[in-house]
């Protein structure tokens, strides 16, 4: 039975081509198409489909207003349309925010250069949301009913209040030098729910590596942060690893880590040929394997291939822990499948208890 898609953008041109490129696949079919997202939402209901792409400007009611009212009525697996843009990248995480799954960037330039790379590429994302599971809620909606949801201090006041109580904690730390979290599709809200989860007081650095592009990651470092107790920014070239604080590979590039006369730092450098993710898991993993040895606990989250396997190798040959998140709460069982399926996962774990697992661990 072929996967039933809903198609909505207010370009004609684009609802065609785009109805063209999906079509072209035999396992796919436009079930139907929206102009804007008043539209969208309705047609939603009627055709029930199976995955939704979905553009974020648009009259009547934009795509980000469009996805919260899909998934309050009809959770469904929606793909959407960013531009490259502050704005575009801005909108587009609002929209993961209220429940979308997946976002592929709308770059003409490319379309025209390589349509067939980019239709063959847009149909893999939406049969692996197709295969993957439906959230029955948006991520707003499961973070607010989480007992990590109590509304937090402003960061000012969370960070004066509980600096003592922090450096008790990094003082007692018994020696895990890095928590190392992994993620690609599903991973922004994976990792908003983790992260909400942990203490002020987190006694251990952690290095979060999320597939995402460079216009992206600054911005979602800023409201992880936001939504964090501890403190969240992009990583730059020589950051230290420093107890409480998380830092996010920059999209387009690569973070490893190295140990030197200063303790362990992040390097940043670009991506090199033939590097598929940029930023890279099994990059970020292999390289903390080298650097800090089995005073690591590594996570796998949701996310589409198998980018953290190899690194996780890595990783448990010199003794450290790697934890993979469930098939039940991934929105792809990409990424966690391969490590646990190869054997590499000391724990499998619902996403709810990942973050409070973590709390307990450092």
């Amino acid at each position: 039975m072929a996967i039933r898609v809903l198609v909505v953008d207010d370009s004609r041109f684009f609802r065609n081509r785009l109805k063209a490129l999906i079509e072209s696949d035999p396992e796919l079919e436009v079930a139907g198409v929206a102009e804007d997202g008043a539209r969208a939402v309705e047609e939603a209901l009627r055709l029930q489909p199976d995955v939704i792409t979905m553009d974020v400007e648009m009259p009547v009611l934009d795509g980000i207003a469009a996805v919260r009212r899909i998934m309050s009525r009809r959770p469904t697996p929606i793909l959407m349309f960013s531009s490259l843009t502050r704005e575009g990248a801005q909108a587009t995480l609002q929209a993961l925010e209220a429940g979308a799954a997946d976002f592929v960037l709308k770059r003409f330039d490319q379309w025209a250069r390589d349509a067939a790379e980019a239709g063959r590429e847009l149909c893999r994302r939406i049969k692996a949301l197709a295969r993957g599971r439906r959230p029955a809620a948006p991520p707003s909606a499961r973070l607010a009913a989480g007992p990590s949801a109590a509304a937090p201090l402003p960061h000012a006041a969370w960070r004066a209040v509980t600096a003592p109580r922090r450096e008790a904690a990094r003082a007692a730390s018994g020696g895990l030098a890095a928590v190392l979290i992994g993620a690609s599709t599903g991973g922004p809200a994976a990792l908003q729910q983790v992260l909400a989860a942990l203490p002020p007081a987190f006694g251990a650095p952690l290095l979060l590596v999320q597939h995402m592009p460079a216009a992206f990651t600054p911005l979602f470092a800023q409201r992880l942060d936001a939504l964090s107790r501890i403190r969240v920014r992009e990583a730059a070239d020589g950051d230290p690893l420093v107890p409480g604080q998380a830092l996010l590979a920059p999209g387009g590039r690569q973070m490893t880590v190295e140990t030197g006369p200063g303790g362990a730092r992040v390097r940043v450098r670009e991506a090199r040929p033939g590097e598929t993710y940029r930023p890279s898991v099994d990059l970020c993993f292999a390289s903390a394997a080298e650097a800090l040895g089995g005073r690591v606990l590594a996570v796998v989250l949701t996310g589409m291939g198998e980018d953290g396997r190899r690194g996780a190798e890595r990783l448990k040959a010199v003794g450290a822990e790697v934890w993979a998140q469930d098939e039940a709460t991934s929105m792809i069982y990409g990424m966690p499948r391969a490590v646990a399926q190869a054997g590499l996962a000391d724990q499998v774990l619902p996403l709810e208890r990942i973050g409070p697992r973590l709390a307990a661990k450092a």
